[in-house]
């Protein structure tokens, strides 16, 4: 049976840490504190709650360099995308900070009652199961509404950014949060099956893959509780006869490539109009030719590594599979331990695996079209629902296909990206739910209806 778990540098392979698995007496008592915390939490006003919410950003600020250096030595993301995702985090707090207690008033509804209104009660202890892409962000877009609303969390995350996990928790506690409002579990997957089977958690967010999304969706079936879950995508880039491409191709690359192309929501499959294709597939290739591959702890570096080797050998496998269906390699396609050279696949069809599947890594598969109403009709052919962007100059035109898209988000002349400000999620095999703005935070909240008569 495995007691420990061991992190390493991907870059180079180092062995940075090992950390003991709680056993099952720990994490019955750090569920035992989740409970009894809950029922003081959830009394306090939410100004008060909200107020320790800027010690946390205080803190994010105060340990950015110490942070973003954990995130990029346990997960290999070049260190100043570390700095900028711990940013975003500050960003996220700053923004319920402001809107909170908007968002959890009491909604009057006018009815022949003397009142009658919705109030938004926490639902109690929120488990979280989160990926390691985004090690600090995914965690805190579930955390920070989730507390703010009266709710308390544990953390289950993945083995791999286990430092950053408990980095975490250390935030929680040094911004005065109460102990036990937020908890790491240092488990394994058949731990978590019996935390879910608990009374305490009450309901349960993912973000991963479609695998553990259906594994996840299963158990809080059998146990009847709320889950949301953000899963995989493949989002379409579509690019136009009349896209800007002098304006915009930094943008487009920079949907694939950044945090080495290992984002949901990053653009996967990249369908251009024929009267553009030649232009787009020079200006493109330029672009990711000129992206400085190295040490991911350098500032230079703008690509570096992927999280884990076998996730390359995956991609590897994804590529080869569709190089033999008649993909033609126009740059990279090379791996070196965890690290998976640049790749652009032109030739592409819909039913090749870098069409199909979501590739998480820096491979861009192009496909050529004759018309825009191909593009779109392509765009759709896909069981993911993530996102979709489309980049042209005719952007009312844009606007009216809006309902041809399924996905939880469609952007003209922007890469899909998630903002605090706004609701984040998917459709399809891409998951249910939101995240983030209003609707995050009433995620996890029981929504009671009250009725007052004289």
């Amino acid at each position: 049976m495995k007691t420990s778990i061991k992190t390493y540098h991907p870059f180079n392979g180092n062995h940075l840490e090992t950390y003991t698995m709680d056993s099952e007496s720990k994490l019955k008592e750090k569920l035992e504190l989740a409970d009894s915390t809950f029922k003081t939490w959830k009394q306090l006003e939410i100004k008060t709650r909200v107020a320790l919410m800027q010690n946390l950003a205080n803190e994010l600020h105060q340990n950015k360099t110490e942070l973003s250096l954990l995130i990029t030595k346990e997960m290999g993301k070049p260190i100043a995308e570390s700095r900028a995702e711990i940013e975003k985090c500050i960003y996220l707090i700053d923004f319920y900070i402001q809107n909170s207690d908007h968002f959890l008033q009491d909604d009057i509804i006018a009815t022949e009652a003397h009142e009658s209104f919705i109030s938004y009660d926490p639902l109690g202890c929120i488990l979280a199961v989160m990926p390691w892409n985004y090690p600090f962000w995914q965690v805190f877009r579930f955390a920070v509404p989730t507390l703010a609303a009266g709710n308390v969390a544990l953390l289950k995350h993945a083995s791999n950014v286990t430092g950053c996990a408990i980095a975490i928790e250390k935030l929680f506690l040094n911004a005065k949060f109460p102990k036990g409002c937020f908890q790491t579990l240092v488990t394994d997957h058949e731990g978590i099956e019996k935390i879910m089977s608990n009374d305490i958690v009450k309901a349960v967010s993912l973000t991963g893959s479609e695998k553990a999304g259906r594994k996840i969706a299963e158990l809080a079936g059998k146990n009847l509780k709320p889950s949301l879950l953000e899963l995989g995508g493949n989002n379409a880039c579509i690019v136009l006869k009349d896209a800007d491409l002098d304006r915009h191709i930094e943008t487009i690359v920079k949907a694939r490539m950044q945090n080495s192309g290992q984002s949901c929501i990053a653009a996967k499959r990249f369908i251009v109009v024929e009267d553009i294709y030649d232009d787009f597939i020079e200006k493109f290739t330029s672009k990711v030719k000129a992206l400085n591959y190295g040490n991911p702890l350098e500032d230079d570096t703008t690509i570096s590594c992927l999280a884990r080797e076998d996730l390359a050998e995956t991609l590897e496998k994804q590529v080869q599979r569709s190089i033999d269906l008649g993909a033609k390699v126009t740059l990279g396609n090379t791996r070196d331990g965890a690290y998976f050279q640049p790749t652009i696949l032109t030739n592409v069809t819909a039913e090749m695996p870098v069409f199909k599947e979501e590739t998480f890594g820096p491979v861009a598969a192009i496909i050529k079209v004759q018309s825009e109403d191909e593009a779109y009709t392509m765009a759709s052919k896909s069981k993911f629902g993530l996102g979709t962007m489309v980049f042209t100059s005719d952007y009312d035109a844009a606007l009216q296909r809006t309902s041809e898209i399924e996905d939880g988000a469609f952007f003209i002349n922007e890469m899909v990206k998630s903002d605090p400000r706004l609701p984040f999620g998917g459709t399809k095999i891409s998951g249910y739910g939101r995240e983030l703005s209003k609707e995050g935070m009433l995620a996890f909240v029981n929504r009671k209806t009250v009725y007052i008569n004289k």
